[in-house]
């Protein structure tokens, strides 16, 4: 069995590996992969600058940037958070969620081809790591 060392080493590698090639189904699109990304943070309910920033290990100034473009873009739109009035919060729009769903679609359709390549028992496999995989970054 590995040690935890090597194995970090292995993953990492893989992992850096499929991120670059899922960053690419992208390049065709109107959104990088970091506004993708950024979009993906708010699809479930609006967040903070400073959460988004956090999630993102980016500065505050620079996730403001990233913000500023996409609300010129119409993707997020700015709020105020109900508990605290003077606290600004982002959320998606409607044209947000719609380009956030090519995005991933582009991945899906991506990853669909590329996992047909496999066989069966290398199917399963994947399938049998994925909670391992989830429970890292939990």
């Amino acid at each position: 069995m590995k040690d935890a060392t090597d194995l970090a080493a292995e993953v990492s590698t893989v992992l850096r590996h499929l991120i670059l090639l899922l960053r690419r189904t992208v390049a065709g699109q109107p959104l990088t992969s970091q506004q993708a990304s950024v979009l993906g943070s708010l699809e479930h309910s609006p967040k903070r600058m400073t959460e988004l920033a956090e999630e993102h290990a980016v500065q505050l100034p620079t996730m403001s940037v990233q913000i500023n473009r996409l609300e010129d873009a119409g993707l997020v739109a700015r709020g105020s958070d109900p508990a605290d009035a003077r606290v600004r919060t982002v959320e998606l729009t409607g044209e947000g969620r719609v380009r956030l769903l090519a995005v991933r679609r582009a991945r899906i359709a991506f990853l669909a081809q590329e996992l047909s390549a496999l066989n069966d028992e290398e199917r399963a496999t994947l399938a049998a790591a994925l909670p391992v995989l989830a429970k890292l970054g939990a």
